[in-house]
Formats: C-alpha cells, structure tokens, sequence
C-alpha cells in the first residue's frame, strides 16, 4: 500500500496588483524630488532623452535577474530530478534482489515507469525554468559564480543595503525632527531639510528644538530614531509579506502627494503662464542629471523577494513593465511642469510648495497649512516603508552568506533572531553617533548601486545561460528569458555602466 505524504503548506502569496505596488513603492523614493531641480539645469529636452533611456536599461537588467532566478530554479529541480532517478533505482534495484523471484516482473515494470517519470517531466516545457522558489541575488551568486566573484558580490551588496538603511533612518528622523522642531527662518528649513548632498547634514544640532525648551534638536532626532527603529526594525524578521498592507497604505500617499503637486503646477500655468524658462539642452548638467536619475529606478536588490509571493507569476515580466512606464511617466510629469510653472526648482522639490509665515485665518490658508505639512512629511512615508523591505532583503543575504538554507529549520531560535539584528543594529549605531552621511550616500549610491544595477545582473545572467545550457541543453524553453537575448547587449549594459560612474564620479567632485 502507498505511503500518504502529507503536503506542506503553500508559501502566502499576493496578487499581481499587491506585487505592482510594492514594486512601485520601492523603486520610487524621495530621489524622485530632486528630479524637477537637475531637469532645469541639464534642459527638458536633453533629461527626457536621458531618462527614457535609464529607465529602459534599467528594464533590461531587471529581466536580467528574472531569467537567471528562474535559471536558478531550473538547476534545483535537475537536481532535484537526477536525485529521484538515483533514489527510485536502488529502491527497485534492492527490492528486486530480496525477492527477484515472486516479483520480477512487477518491479521491472516499476523500474521502467520510474526511468520514463524523469525523461517525461523533462518534455514539460515549464517544469525547469519556474521562480517558484526564491533565490535571493546572494544564492545565485552562490550558484554561479567562483570564490572571488561571489566575495565580491556580497561586499557590494551589503555595503549598499548597509548604506540604504543608515540613510533612510537619518533621512526620516531628520526630517521629522524639522517638521516638529521650530525653524528660526526659512533658510534654515531649507538647509536641514535637504538630505541627500554634500553639505546637508551640516546643522547646529545643539541648538534647542523649541524656544522655550532646552532639550536640543540633536536629542530629538535621537528619540525619533529610536522610536523608528523599535517600530520598523521588527518587520526584518519576519517576510515581505506581513508589510502587504504598510505598502499599500503608503501607495495611497505617494500617489496623493505626485498628484497634488502635479495639480498644482498645473494649476499655476493655467492661472499665470508659464514662469519657468528651462533651456533645451545644457550639456554642463549631465553629470548632476546622471547623479540623480541613474538610481531612480533602482528594485534589483529585493526584487527576488518581491516576486516569488506573486500568485501569476507568468505575467512577472509585464507586471514590471506597467510599473517601470507609469513611474517614467511620473517622474517626466512632475518634473516638466514643474521646471515650467516656477521661476527657480528648489534641489527638494517639496520646498516649493510650502508657504512660510501662514497663519490661519480660513478654509484656503488652512488647506495651504494642511498641503505644507503633508509634502514636508512624504519623504517619511516613502522612505519608512522601503526600509522594511532592506531590511529583509539583507537578512536573507546575510543568512545565505553564512548559513546552510537547505538545513534553516535545523538552526535554533537565537540563530533565527541574530541575523535581523544584524540587519538593523548597525545602522541605528551609525546614525544614532552621527548625522553626517555625505560620504556615505555618495559611494553606496554611486558605486555600489552601479553594480547592483547594472554589473551584478549582466555577470549573473551571463553564468545562469551557461551553466544551464550545458546542464540541460538548448531544447527546454526558458518561459522567463529576458527578451534581451543577444550578448550585445551584455557589452552595452557593461559600457553605460562605466559611462554612469565616470559621471557620477565628476558630478561629486565638482
């Protein structure tokens, strides 16, 4: 009589809609308000160009680590198959020599069905190339490639995702802490409120937060930073999923705040013309416009965890297509009628709608009070709600670095908890010492984003269609291969690559 096996518990999944948000949530961040500032210096014409063009390569490289997830898949379950045929020929091959006598002909007849098994499954067109199992970027690099790349490879993520974090933490509790502290004019709400250059955490932060309080704004921003951590540091250990309903809530926000600040740029071009008069290409702003723009459409990082929940997963490829052209339409609109309707782009685009000085006398100032607090506050729900997702992003990187998956339900408790403190404590530890993170922005973004974006999926799409093509031959049809085919444009991903760090690399020293 068969033995019953008793199937484990399908994995929680999301529908496509829920994927598409958190998708759009983690590639749009408050990068997207500095836009409108570098498309007046470099000319509408020549950043439409340039941004159309970033958007599509990064596309490219996001179906890049597409195939080479499902090439990952397509290696476990060969394994997975050749491991059965092992098996199921020594259990016959046994059995037949206990009692060849009463059951020769049964077992041969087993034997030659558990051989055809394989050799059928093998025709299924589907079976290999799934991303039915998550292979986060650090397995496959595991996968495919040697010592020294697979080194190289977690150092560059882990710098970046170790960088993303401390910059979200500093970025939120800054800005919080300027939202509730009193500002002594506007030129100082500027200046602290601008988080991602060079000179932006240079702030008095032993000044008082209020007047009439000696607690100072350094303290404040600590208690903030505190409170961030105890209530996002959690989510890391646990999966994308249980932030389904934070992101969706976020989504909700985010669209609020594009549209209400699209609506009224529109608003004052119909009212009062255009008071903006960018030029058309100013080929001085390039290296700012390729520093801004280059990592607006950066998801690679968490992109394996975010697609192995999806419940359709064939429909993976135009599900990141719809979310890429409906953030490139996004960014194209804030940032044209922006550059139009105001005669100077502040470098964060929000401080353009906030009226100083209102007091409160009606509806309409109260409306203009409500708008000023909410723009003020967006860069706290867009970056509070992708620092799960790093979050949970480096922990699985971090357990694959040193830790056997196959045997993770094996490890005890305290193994388990370890590694989303990890993830989180350093972090806290460097911004909670220290609010200057120029440096840090400026290499984590620029260079080890690069890899991540643009080196780490050519190199892992390059090995996965190797070491599947010699493994499983050239007949089995990859549902998820990139429609990004020839080598050709591995060798174009490669030059923009360094096209981008040259310019990265002149926009910061200059």
């Amino acid at each position: 009589m068969p033995r019953l096996i008793s199937r484990p518990e399908p994995a929680p999944t999301y529908s496509n809609l829920v994927g598409f948000i958190f998708i759009f949530n983690l590639i749009v961040g408050t990068g997207a308000l500095t836009l409108p500032g570098v498309f007046a210096k470099a000319g509408w014409v020549l950043s439409l160009i340039v941004i159309i063009l970033l958007a599509s390569i990064s596309y490219m490289t996001v179906t890049f680590i597409i195939e080479a997830m499902a090439c990952a898949n397509a290696i476990k379950n060969w394994q997975t198959l050749q491991a059965l045929r092992h098996h199921s020929r020594s259990s016959a091959e046994n059995s037949e020599n206990d009692d060849a006598a009463e059951t020769s002909d049964d077992h041969g007849s087993d034997l030659r069905e558990l051989e055809r098994v394989p050799l059928t499954i093998q025709n299924a067109e589907n079976h290999y190339y799934q991303l039915s199992h998550k292979f986060e970027l650090g397995e496959m690099a595991t996968i495919f490639f040697n010592e020294i790349g697979r080194i190289m490879f977690f150092l560059c993520l882990i710098v970046y995702l170790y960088g993303d974090l401390s910059i979200y933490s500093a970025a939120v509790s800054r800005s919080l802490r300027d939202v509730i502290c009193d500002q002594s004019n506007a030129t100082d709400a500027l200046s602290s409120r601008q988080m991602f250059w060079a000179g932006d955490f240079r702030n008095n932060t032993a000044q008082p937060c209020w007047k009439e309080h000696t607690i100072s704004r350094l303290s404040v921003y600590r208690v903030i930073l505190i409170g961030f951590t105890l209530i996002f540091g959690p989510f890391a250990a646990f999966s994308i999923q249980k932030t389904k309903y934070l992101q969706i809530l976020t989504a909700i926000f985010r669209w609020m705040a594009f549209t209400l600040m699209i609506c009224i740029s529109l608003k004052l071009l119909i009212s009062r013309g255009p008071r903006g008069h960018p030029v058309s290409f100013n080929v001085y702003g390039i290296p700012s416009l390729f520093g801004a723009c280059v990592y607006s459409f950066m998801c690679h990082h968490s992109l394996p965890s975010l697609l192995a929940p999806l419940k359709h997963k064939l429909m993976v490829s135009k599900i990141l297509s719809y979310d890429y052209t409906i953030i490139c339409a996004f960014y194209i609109v804030l940032a044209m009628t922006g550059i139009f309707a105001f005669d100077r782009i502040e470098d964060l685009y929000t401080l353009n709608f906030l009226p100083y000085d209102v007091d409160y006398t009606d509806f309409t100032s109260g409306l203009l009070i409500g708008i000023d607090y909410f723009l003020a506050l967006f860069p706290i729900f867009t970056l509070s709600t992708s620092f799960p997702i790093i979050a949970v992003t480096l922990k699985n990187n971090l357990q694959t670095l040193f830790l056997d998956m196959s045997r993770y339900d094996t490890y005890s408790p305290f193994v388990r908890i370890l590694f989303p403190l990890c993830a989180i404590i350093p972090p806290f530890c460097v911004t909670y010492f220290t609010e200057s993170l120029a440096s840090l922005v400026a290499f984590t973004g620029s260079y080890a984003g690069t890899g991540i974006q643009y080196i780490i999926p050519v190199f892992l799409v390059y090995f996965a269609r190797r070491t599947c093509s010699e493994l499983l031959g050239s007949g089995i049809v990859n549902s998820f291969e990139s429609p990004f085919k020839s080598s050709a444009w591995l060798i174009f991903v490669i030059v923009w690559s360094i096209l981008c760090v040259c310019l990265v690399t002149v926009n910061m020293i200059s």
